[in-house]
């Protein structure tokens, strides 16, 4: 069964104009759905929408918007009220930072807060109370490996995706008789700009960063094996860290940030 037939030919991408959130937008385009794309940058948003239209020859709506703004979700509705979203995924992070926690604004936290926590939320009612009544569509809440326990110098971005995982564990619990799939997609290292802007080491030995288009389509090809999906080869590591005492998980999990960052 075709991604269309199973859930809709409409997606919705917050944070769809780079990386993972590009990758997942040209592969559901290619796959015949129509797409709305929420981003906070014009340039890259409107560059991406005008490729797909032409390239591909599907609908795209956009909005510039920053999505930690409380009203967000309302905003969104005024692109999405006449048509069916089927699919909801949910990129972004508004984590730009690998900063101690007293080094960094309150506001600025704040931000990543509003966007994963509030906004996500937010969406993930909206949207996702519509496929619960249609009887059908899929969401995908984009986690992070950060969030598998707590990190020096991520601290508030390790327990917003922490947030983001166990939502989707308790949606993908809550939906699943009314023939919504909903999925955390938990990221390792991913070579996008994102994760550029947060000083990670994108070639670094122990933590090769994967490649944002296997993972779209990896999560694509997951969208029903949730509660979670962890991408890129690194179950085994997710494991890892989880078989842990919470102390040790914590130390590890810091040192590989500090690894990772430059920050030895």
């Amino acid at each position: 069964m075709s991604l269309v037939d199973r859930y809709g030919d409409w997606a919705l991408i917050a944070g769809g104009s780079e990386g993972v959130g590009e990758s997942f937008a040209r592969q559901l385009a290619a796959a015949g759905l129509n797409l709305v794309l929420i981003a906070r940058n014009p340039g890259p948003l409107d560059a991406l929408a005008a490729d797909i239209r032409q390239s591909i020859g599907r609908e795209v709506r956009t909005l510039a918007l920053d999505l930690s703004r409380p009203d967000a979700i309302d905003e969104a509705r005024k692109l999405t009220d006449d048509v069916a979203v089927g699919m909801l995924i949910f990129m972004a992070g508004a984590g730009h930072r690998v900063e101690d926690f007293h080094a960094v604004p309150l506001e600025e936290w704040l931000t990543t807060l509003n966007c994963n926590v509030h906004g996500q939320t937010a969406f993930a009612h909206h949207y996702g109370g519509l496929m619960k009544q249609r009887g059908k569509g899929a969401m995908v809440l984009v986690g992070s490996m950060a969030g598998l326990a707590g990190s020096a110098r991520l601290a508030v971005y390790s327990a917003a995706k922490a947030y983001s995982t166990t939502l989707a564990e308790a949606l993908w619990y809550e939906l699943r008789p009314h023939g919504v799939d909903v999925l955390a997609l938990v990221l390792t290292a991913t070579r996008t700009p994102a994760m550029a802007r947060m000083g990670l080491d994108m070639d670094h030995p122990d933590f090769p960063a994967a490649e944002p288009d296997d993972v779209a389509a990896e999560g694509l090809a997951h969208l029903a094996d949730g509660p979670v999906w962890i991408a890129s080869g690194a179950a085994a590591h997710g494991d890892h860290i989880r078989s842990l005492s919470r102390r040790d998980a914590v130390i590890e999990m810091s040192r590989n940030t500090a690894s990772i960052s430059d920050q030895d």
